[in-house]
């Protein structure tokens, strides 16, 4: 094989999966299923009495109709894109959302609740959904399933589906780094190992329960967030170089996790991929991939506000958000989350090829 066709060949499966082979792939991975915090809420938190809302405009602006959906977003996430994708639903709904049938939910579900951690500490901060809620929310969607579409197809949905966790920086720039309580009991090396234990535990509990086909996103350079760069008292208006080397260093323990469960866990395909360098390149060379502005978020000064504080300074909105890599001072645009999707689709097409 030449190089130019080994350059090429990932794209070549990939355009071959959106197109010819849409059915294909789509037929290998009957639903997509989440677990996490903001970065792949589709809405539960709209359904929880807690201020970790985005069910309000100018959330979701660019998104179908120009209505908010309770996703931190100016339009679709990651995982909406990954949905896409395999041939599935453009939008993934939220378990939560009272208006979805179990059949709408049973080619793609989101239990992710926005301001949640892998740490119940971190959940508990704004009052939102632990990751063991998460988990128990998809037991009964299992149990679900199984009324709905008997036995054998619930344990085929659950047991081929494409598992995707996006969750852990909440840990650090939300709790560890925010709050006294855990920098007292951990050191950052501890607090990473304990953190991954609880990972671990995770992704054994939905193997437990038939799941096999999995990807765990690791952190990106959360230290590059506009609020971080505001809250930098070293280096103000700079990333935090310090919260970009524990997101480094937790990747890698990340990927020592992968590799050892897929040896322990029988039938276990389970990838990293690996969202750091790309944001990473598109905050050094914005210009590189189409953007304008990696340092402020669309919303307002673009420096701090997120969530309510968006709704607060509308007057100060962007025109155009796809200039932008975040559309608020913590989360990214619909544009940057296509980015990170094709990242998650091209590290796992070896899980269903």
């Amino acid at each position: 094989m030449s190089a130019k066709l080994q350059r090429y060949l990932p794209w070549l499966i990939f355009f071959f999966l959106l197109h010819g082979g849409r059915g294909a792939a789509a037929g290998k991975v009957p639903a997509i299923i989440v677990f996490g915090d903001s970065s792949v809420d589709t809405g539960n938190n709209n359904f929880i009495p807690t201020i970790a809302r985005s069910n309000f405009w100018p959330y979701g602006r660019d998104y179908a109709n120009g209505l908010p959906t309770g996703r931190f977003s100016n339009g679709r996430l990651a995982t909406d894109f990954i949905s896409e994708a395999f041939g599935l639903l453009p939008s993934i709904p939220a378990y939560l959302d009272t208006n979805c049938s179990i059949d709408q939910l049973a080619s793609g579900v989101s239990f992710a609740s926005a301001a949640t951690g892998l740490d119940n500490t971190t959940a508990g901060v704004l009052s939102v959904i632990t990751l063991g809620e998460q988990l128990a929310y998809f037991k009964e969607y299992t149990e679900r399933l199984k009324a709905a579409k008997g036995e054998s197809a619930a344990k085929k949905i659950i047991g081929e589906a494409l598992y995707i966790w996006s969750i852990g920086t909440n840990d650090f720039i939300e709790n560890y780094y925010n709050l006294p309580e855990r920098r007292m009991q951990y050191t950052v090396g501890e607090y990473e190992a304990y953190l991954l234990g609880l990972a671990e535990a995770a992704i054994r509990r939905v193997h437990a329960l038939g799941g096999r086909k999995m990807d765990f996103t690791g952190l990106t350079p959360m230290g590059c967030l506009p609020a971080e760069r505001v809250a930098n008292r070293d280096d103000p208006g700079e990333c935090n170089e310090q919260y970009n080397a524990v997101a480094r260093t937790f990747n890698a323990k990340l990927q020592g996790l992968v590799a050892k469960l897929n040896t322990e866990l029988p039938g276990l395909r389970l990838v990293f991929a690996d969202t750091y360098q790309l944001l990473a390149a598109v905050v050094s060379k914005p210009a590189d991939y189409g953007f304008d502005n990696a340092v402020q978020g669309c919303c307002g000064t673009g420096l701090f506000e997120a969530g309510y504080f968006c709704s607060f300074t509308t007057a100060m909105l962007c025109v155009n958000a796809n200039k932008y890599v975040f559309f608020d001072a913590i989360h990214p645009t619909e544009k940057m989350y296509k980015l990170l999707a094709d990242t998650v689709i091209n590290t796992t097409l070896h899980v269903f090829m």
